[in-house]
This record gives C-alpha cells, sequence and structure tokens, in this order.
C-alpha cells in the first residue's frame, strides 16, 4: 500500500514570507486534521532535546508550532524524552516559557516507570516502554534527521526505538551489534597501531585490554589490516548488523502498541544534517543543504523518503570532520561516511509489520501555489 507523505521544502523560491520553511509547515499542519487524531488526547511529542553544547537539534520555532497545532486541535500536548534529558532541554530552549509545553521525563524522574514487553528476538527477550509514553492517548513522533554512527541513520525509528524505552533498554539493543571483533592477547604487543590506522577513534586500551566502541566503528577493518602481529580478527558484521536493527524493529513496535490507529503521527525535520548523532554533545557542520519537514502517518514510509531526499550528490565541499574518512563511492550518503546502510532499518521495520516502504511526496509548497 502506497502511503501519502507530506513534504514542505526548505529551498526558498523567492523572498517573501508564504515560502519559507516556518510558514509552509504551518501549511501541512493544517492539512493534516490533527482535531481527528487529537482531540481530547493527551499527547506526547517525543523528541530527541540534545546535550552538551550541541545546537543542532530542532529549532524552537518549529517545536512551539507543533505544540500551538495541538492545543487548536483540543488535545493537551508535553514534550518528553529520556528521563536524564529534561534538565538539558532548557540549554536549547525547550521550556514551557518558549514552546508552550513543559517537557516529561519519558521513564519517570529515575527512569524506573515503564512496561515491560516480549520480543522475539534473539538477545533481546524484552524491552522497556517508558511509561509516560505508553500512557499517553496519542504521540508525535518529532525527529532530528541526522546521521549515526551505530545505524548509518537517526530518525523517527531511533526517536522511537532508543527514546521511548528505560536505559537498560538501550543497552541491551546496542549489545546485539557487540562483540565482533577478536583481541589475541598474548600476540598484541601495544604497540597501538590499531589507535592510530582508526578513522573514528573507536579503539583505545584500558588497564592494559583492548576496547573497541561500537558506536564509532564503521567496520573499515583499518585495525586488522595495520596491526603487525595479526592480534586483531574481525567477524563479517552484516549479521550482527541486522539483528542490532531487528532490535530497533521489535522496540519501535513494542512502543506503538500502545497508541490506537491513527493516534500518531510522524514529523521528521531534515535540517542541520549533520553527520553524528544529537547524543554526542556537540554539533559539526551540516554536510548537506537543509532539505525540509515531512510527515507521514507511516514511520517506514517517512524514513525511506527521509534517506531518499538526502542524496550523496548534495554533499558540501569541506563539511565532513577530519577524522572521518573521505566518503566512499557507492551506496548512501552515510553508507559511504560510516560503512553501514541506513535503509537496513527500514527494511527491518517493514518486515516486522511496521509499514509499506511505497510512498507518494506531496509537495505543500507545489500544492499551495497550484490553489492560487
Amino acid at each position: 500500500m502506497t502511503s501519502t507523505v507530506y513534504f514542505a521544502s526548505a529551498h526558498v523560491t523567492r523572498l517573501a514570507r508564504a515560502d519559507t520553511l516556518p510558514a509552509r509547515f504551518e501549511g501541512m499542519l493544517g492539512q493534516l486534521n490533527l482535531g481527528e487524531r487529537f482531540k481530547d488526547q493527551r499527547v506526547a511529542i517525543k523528541m530527541h532535546v540534545g546535550g552538551g553544547i550541541g545546537y543542532s537539534t530542532i529549532h524552537p520555532l518549529f517545536v512551539r508550532m507543533v505544540v500551538d497545532a495541538v492545543k487548536a486541535a483540543g488535545g493537551s500536548p508535553f514534550l518528553t524524552d529520556g528521563s536524564s534529558a529534561v534538565e538539558a532541554a532548557a540549554a536549547r530552549g525547550y521550556t514551557p516559557e518558549v514552546v508552550g509545553a513543559r517537557v516529561v521525563g519519558a521513564g519517570g524522574e529515575f527512569d524506573r516507570y515503564f512496561y515491560s514487553r516480549a520480543t522475539e528476538v534473539p538477545g533481546l527477550p524484552e524491552v522497556e516502554i517508558c511509561g509516560n509514553i505508553a500512557d499517553a492517548g496519542a504521540m508525535i513522533v518529532l525527529s532530528h534527521g541526522k546521521g549515526h554512527g551505530h545505524c548509518g541513520y537517526g530518525g523517527a525509528i531511533k526517536n522511537i526505538a532508543m527514546g521511548c524505552v528505560t536505559g537498560r533498554t538501550r543497552t541491551a539493543i546496542h549489545a546485539l551489534m557487540a562483540n565482533h571483533f577478536q583481541w589475541d592477547e598474548e600476540a598484541c604487543t601495544h604497540c597501538e597501531q590499531c589507535i592510530s590506522g582508526c578513522p573514528t577513534g573507536a579503539i583505545s586500551f584500558r588497564e592494559e585490554k583492548l576496547r573497541i566502541f561500537e558506536h564509532h566503528c564503521r567496520y573499515c577493518m583499518h585495525c586488522t589490516r595495520c596491526c603487525p602481529t595479526e592480534a586483531i580478527s574481525m567477524e563479517q558484521p552484516g549479521d550482527k548488523f541486522r539483528l542490532f536493527q531487528q532490535g530497533m524493529a521489535a522496540a519501535t513496535r513494542e512502543a506503538l502498541t500502545f497508541f490506537e490507529p491513527g493516534r500518531v503521527l510522524y514529523l521528521s525535520a531534515l535540517l542541520n544534517i549533520t553527520p553524528l548523532c544529537d547524543c554526542w554533545g556537540f554539533t559539526t557542520p551540516s554536510i548537506v543543504p537543509d532539505v525540509g519537514i515531512l510527515a507521514s502517518d507511516n514511520i517506514v514510509a517517512i524514513e525511506q523518503a527521509s534517506l531518499d531526499l538526502i542524496k550523496a550528490e548534495h554533499l558540501i565541499p569541506g563539511t565532513l570532520p577530519d577524522q572521518l574518512c573521505p566518503p566512499g563511492e557507492a551506496g548512501h550518503l552515510f553508507e559511504r561516511i560510516h560503512g553501514k546502510d541506513p535503509y537496513e532499518q527500514v527494511r527491518q521495520a517493514a518486515a516486522t509489520g511496521l509499514g509499506s516502504t511505497e510512498y507518494e511526496l506531496i509537495d505543500v509548497a507545489a500544492e499551495t501555489a497550484a490553489a492560487k
């Protein structure tokens, strides 16, 4: 089944208020029948509020527009993210005075309020869905699209799978991709060529033991090739990567089971698109021009459309951090940067029954112009 994905483009065709992204986004929100979705509902607006000195999260102006639209539709909105994020929200302007809604820890103040749900993913017997998410009558998944070292791309699926679960579940999902390296301690001479050869700084020695931070690893195998004693070897990572994405899809599916059909809306902001996740706590330059904001009922379709709109040929020269390898020549832009196919999470989400990758992109600006 083909799903509709609405698109408010960031490209300005003429110097007029109506042709800017906020005006187009406002028009798009008016087309989404929010009254039918959210009237008399407590609406969780799930977003990543960032941290540290990061500044590339969704601008408070757009968050305020979403909050106001929910209120106008008769809903009662609140912002939510991981329980440890509430204090960090204020640094980026996510306060009741600015955005019009309070920020609530998804799992309660101490991340101990959750509902357990079983999964069939090997190594992930259960996931803990945050209680303040599950108790809401409806949800808007307000996502910032960007690259991600662990899964290639971070958008709506990551926003739910890593943001609507407890910290313990996040750790369990990440662990699904762990231990694909083997280290022969006796053969190792601690020359540290593996450290100097790693383009992402994923390798370190702690207490004389080799440590590899899976989040940063891009499977380039530089460490295995540059080790003079062949002390490091690596399994083919494809199976573990797919298992990790299966875990993400399972967590997303279980979180969504708490909502009636039609009560979840996905909004994805393809703005300030950096190669790294906002969870790093700092911001690097945007690697492609701003694309716009998308909206859909189908999480699979909006993720597919988002990735399709972020194009390798639009890479802005000189914007990649020096520590990242130059992009490869094949695959999606984020696969070229991180060595991980970002479409795999879309395929796994579709396989678990969360929707279809088929979509029709409706350009809000084009429709408005045609109406005139």
